[in-house]
């Protein structure tokens, strides 16, 4: 009887949770009460026999020894449900309203913060680039800072090597004012050895040529060194001859060495120059500082040609078999270059009345006036064959050439003893008749004639008896020149002997094979 008074209890008050006030049914209560079963019970079955709209449920539940007490609640569960729901909901409400006004407020401060946060980041980005700007402006200016400690520091460097040059050229002008003021002491004694050698030549002249006339009297003649003469229009006999727009034509005297002790010459007899008259050397004998062209060194200029040294200018040579170096102008641009200037006359600012060792040395500019040493012209041409070209022009302009097809000097045991080829060119031929002499300076006569030809022409050259060409005498102005002797810078075949040409080079060139 209780058992079944407890089954009826538990039914109740299932069906009171699933039925509704009004007499329907809960959804969710007749899905949990459709799908409640005891473990042990088989599968329910239901009949329907009630009408249309109404449902009936028939449980079976079997039967179960219930041993112990059973309670049961005497309060409405709905009630006490209800009651605490309501209060709960209240709470609930108040506490999602509180959270809303928290989650608005965090969304404003949410707002803020994120505008903050986006300028702080865009103030680091800023930082960052100002960092690097500062980083860079920094390396720039340490960079600066050593630049300019470099700049001076080779500044200083610059100053010192400049006080030390000055300082240098200081000592340099002192010990050449000594040796100027020494050189002008060996000139003036050299002078003084020529006046008395003149003298006794004169002495010696009166002694040979004295010839007694009435037994009492003796008349007195001198040979001079012979000129290229000025002769008429109309020459006599097989003389050369040049004429040139309405002057004088010019004829060379040829060697008298024979003919001076058959006739007695016509001219007047002349005394050697005195020494007002003689110039005497001022300038240093060695050559003038230049550049070069190309570094070098070039065996000549024709394999500095050949290198790729096509520009007419100052290169640095060494010729072969030898180990000397020297500057020397190459002409580049001239009948397809390759010509080494050895000589070079154009506005008379060197003087050319120098001593043997200046003309062995060399002297003068290169760029300009200047002499490059018999002993370089030595060295030069004996390495190969060389052929030698003379341009010469006078004060109207005209310009003419004389070509040899060799040309090489001695050693300086032999004089430096000129060697020279066959002539071709329109100039005329006034280098021949030197061919194979001696050369000879105001210190060291090497010539045929009885006195110093050098004293005369007032150069240094291959003197005979005495010459037909002069191209290291003095450089008159205006061509035409008065003088007491023969001494312009002449060619005598091209405007005779008392013409000074304006302009003069002679250069060498390898023979082609």
């Amino acid at each position: 009887m209780g058992r079944l008074t407890a089954v009826v209890a538990l039914i109740l008050f299932a069906f009171s949770s699933v039925v509704s006030p009004d007499g329907g049914i809960k959804k969710e209560a007749k899905s949990k009460t459709e799908h409640y079963r005891h473990p042990r019970s088989p599968e329910p079955t239901t009949q329907s026999t009630q009408p249309t709209g109404k449902c009936s449920y028939t449980f079976i539940v079997p039967q179960q020894k219930i041993t112990g007490a059973i309670c049961l609640s005497t309060k409405n569960p709905e009630d006490s449900s209800g009651a605490v729901n309501k209060m709960e909901l209240e709470d609930l409400r108040l506490e999602l309203s509180r959270q809303q006004r928290q989650i608005e407020h965090l969304k404003q401060v949410v707002e803020v913060n994120g505008s903050l946060l986006n300028e702080v980041k865009f103030l680091r980005k800023e930082s960052r680039n100002m960092n690097s700007q500062v980083t860079q402006l920094y390396t720039q200016l340490l960079h600066e800072i050593i630049q300019k400690k470099d700049q001076a520091l080779e500044a200083t460097q610059l100053e010192n090597r400049l006080l030390n040059a000055t300082a240098l050229v200081l000592r340099v002008s002192a010990s050449y004012q000594e040796l100027e003021s020494k050189y002008g002491a060996l000139t003036s004694l050299l002078n003084n050895h020529s006046l008395a050698i003149a003298h006794l030549e004169k002495r010696c002249q009166l002694r040979a040529n004295a010839v007694p006339t009435h037994g009492t009297q003796t008349q007195q003649s001198f040979v001079l060194p012979p000129q290229v003469q000025e002769v008429p229009l109309s020459p006599v006999g097989n003389q050369n001859q040049s004429q040139n727009q309405g002057e004088s034509s010019n004829e060379i005297q040829r060697d008298q060495t024979d003919k001076q002790s058959q006739e007695r010459p016509r001219w007047q007899a002349v005394q050697p120059p005195p020494a007002s008259s003689i110039n005497t050397p001022t300038e240093r004998p060695f050559f003038s500082s230049a550049e070069t062209k190309t570094p070098g060194p070039w065996r000549d200029c024709q394999h500095a040609l050949a290198e790729g040294g096509s520009a007419s200018g100052i290169y640095l040579i060494r010729p072969r078999n030898v180990n000397r170096l020297l500057q020397l102008w190459c002409e580049q641009s001239h009948a397809d270059g390759g010509w080494a200037v050895i000589q070079r006359r154009q506005d008379g600012s060197v003087n050319f009345f120098r001593t043997w060792e200046h003309y062995k040395q060399g002297f003068g500019n290169i760029d300009g006036e200047y002499w490059l040493g018999l002993e370089n012209l030595y060295w030069l041409t004996a390495q190969e064959a060389y052929k030698l070209l003379v341009l010469m022009e006078d004060w109207q302009g005209r310009q003419v050439h004389a070509e040899y097809d060799s040309f090489r000097v001695e050693p300086e045991s032999d004089s430096y003893r000129l060697r020279l080829g066959q002539y071709q060119g329109d100039a005329g031929d006034s280098l021949s008749w030197h061919n194979n002499k001696a050369f000879t300076t105001l210190d060291r006569d090497r010539d045929a004639y009885t006195g110093n030809c050098a004293h005369y022409q007032k150069g240094g050259w291959w003197y005979h008896m005495c010459a037909h060409s002069n191209l290291n005498g003095v450089w008159y102005k205006g061509g035409h020149y008065r003088s007491r002797y023969q001494d312009g810078v002449y060619w005598a075949e091209f405007r005779g002997g008392s013409y000074s040409l304006k302009k003069v080079t002679m250069m060498i060139k390898p023979i082609q094979h």
